[in-house]
């Protein structure tokens, strides 16, 4: 009966998301796709180390994929809360990218767990910073499968 007094949660999400991440995460993909081979790496490496460190540590294997992706958003999320508040997110570029980096993989974990369904440009968004991240821990595992192999 009064299911209507309740937040709607996904819409206070997208903005909360709007107002933390979107720009920070727009700025990392357009000097990305901008960036030569040797930068490309670099935000290879930052990229995958956010995407690793906002993984969940969650002991119970039986929660949904929306649930661990869900989870692994908040914790990016919260990084980026945390860089703003101590006033490092913006210091010198390698603070802003690492950032930019928690704000992009932010965003792809909450696209994968279809936080987005309801705005196309978030959607749209989630999926670019999806492919990003991807890409990111692709490359850094052929890396690391290239150097076992030595």
């Amino acid at each position: 009966m009064f299911s209507w007094f309740k937040p709607n949660r996904q819409r206070e999400q997208v903005r909360e998301d709007r107002k933390h991440l979107e720009a920070r995460a727009r700025r990392l993909l357009k000097d990305y796709l901008s960036a030569d081979a040797p930068r490309k790496q670099r935000y290879y490496e930052v990229i995958a180390g956010a995407a690793a460190a906002s993984e969940p540590e969650i002991s119970d294997q039986t929660l949904e994929n929306a649930q661990r992706t869900q989870a692994a958003a908040e914790a990016a999320l919260n990084v980026v809360k945390q860089r703003e508040r101590q006033a490092i997110a913006d210091k010198d570029q390698v603070a802003r990218l690492i950032t930019d980096a928690y704000a992009t993989v932010a965003i792809a974990y909450r696209r994968a767990s279809a936080a987005y369904t309801t705005d196309k440009e978030m959607q749209q968004l989630g999926t670019a910073a999806v492919h990003l991240v991807t890409i990111a821990t692709s490359y850094m595992s052929s890396q690391a499968t290239e150097i076992e192999q030595k």
